[in-house]
């Protein structure tokens, strides 16, 4: 059976969720943070170099890496499910939104709450462009969301799955006021209203209320 690594307020909440919304069995292993330092515990370093989470375990592999053990719970177990093939209209807005999350939104939330800790002025070249790219790419979703229902069209896919957790649990460790960003709050809640959704939030991370508004 496929065994899930889980840090509780973590980007490991994709793989729950995943596989939630795939109803695909697993086990949950479940770890929580260092109240001081806010790291993941020794449990996690003793699997893993880097001490990172999600991890899976299935079949004698470990894997690491929320995008690739994404991917790799599709092909293995999603049947075309959640994903869009080449011969699919929106074949390449899949691909695009998929790693946009990693590629570009996760990397510039984590710029701006290390930046913002440092208590830069507002105005200071550095937050100053900081805040800038931060505005664009959520700009850039709100206009995306103004198209279509999801990342990737009108079906929710994988890459709808990437990227809520920056726009939702990652607002713990940088908040971000989302009102100036009404597609992106209606988005929100319509992740927030699926089954799948709710119960890995549930089974992962039991104490927080998900940060859909």
């Amino acid at each position: 059976m496929l065994k899930i690594h889980h840090l509780g307020h973590s980007q490991s909440e994709r793989i729950v969720w995943l596989c939630e919304e795939l109803e695909i069995p697993y086990q949950l292993e479940k770890y929580t943070r260092d109240r001081l330092t806010q790291l993941s515990p020794p449990e996690l370093k003793a699997l893993h170099p880097l001490g990172a989470a999600p991890l899976i375990e299935v079949d004698g592999i470990l894997l690491a890496e929320s995008a690739a053990i994404v991917e790799f719970i599709l092909a293995r177990y999603g049947h075309g499910r959640l994903q869009h093939g080449p011969d699919h209209p929106d074949f390449p807005a899949y691909l695009y939104w998929f790693h946009f999350a990693n590629g570009n939104l996760q990397p510039v939330m984590g710029r701006s709450m290390f930046i913002g800790r440092c208590g830069l002025a507002p105005d200071h070249p550095i937050q100053a462009s900081a805040q800038g790219r931060l505005d664009k790419v959520l700009a850039l979703i709100e206009a995306r969301l103004a198209q279509s229902d999801y990342l990737a069209g009108s079906a929710f896919t994988a890459a709808d799955i990437m990227s809520v957790f920056s726009l939702t649990t990652m607002r713990l460790f940088h908040p971000l006021d989302l009102a100036p960003y009404p597609n992106i709050l209606a988005y929100l809640q319509r992740i927030g209203a699926r089954a799948g959704y709710q119960r890995a939030m549930t089974k992962g991370d039991p104490d927080l209320t998900p940060m859909l508004t």
